[in-house]
């Protein structure tokens, strides 16, 4: 069985016992969140699309909170000396899908 849930204005795909990355969530390591954007619920005999929305939801625990890759930014132009660099790195939260309940 598997959901496609919204989190964050993203879409996941997720399964149960999955563990995600999803952009920062203000809740506390341990905390249990409910996601209540499913669109779409699957298992192996049949497929529920919702128009946008399902009434469903997905269960998920705050594993960690932490920071991604460094992702160099470096713009140039040529010929005329300009050259910056600078880096960034995203903040991430780890869930742990629990449950889908439809």
């Amino acid at each position: 069985m598997f959901a496609i849930v919204e989190i964050n204005g993203q879409q996941f795909k997720v399964t149960k016992d999955q563990e995600i990355f999803v952009h920062r969530l203000q809740n506390e390591e341990g905390a249990n969140v409910s996601f209540d954007n499913v669109l779409l619920v699957s298992d192996d005999t049949k497929t529920q699309v919702g128009g946008p929305n399902l009434k469903a939801k997905v269960d998920a625990t705050v594993l960690e909170h932490l920071k991604g890759d460094k992702v160099i930014v470096f713009k140039k132009k040529r010929r005329k000396g300009y050259r910056v660099k600078n880096g960034h790195r995203q903040y991430f939260t780890k869930l742990k899908i629990n449950s889908i309940v439809f």
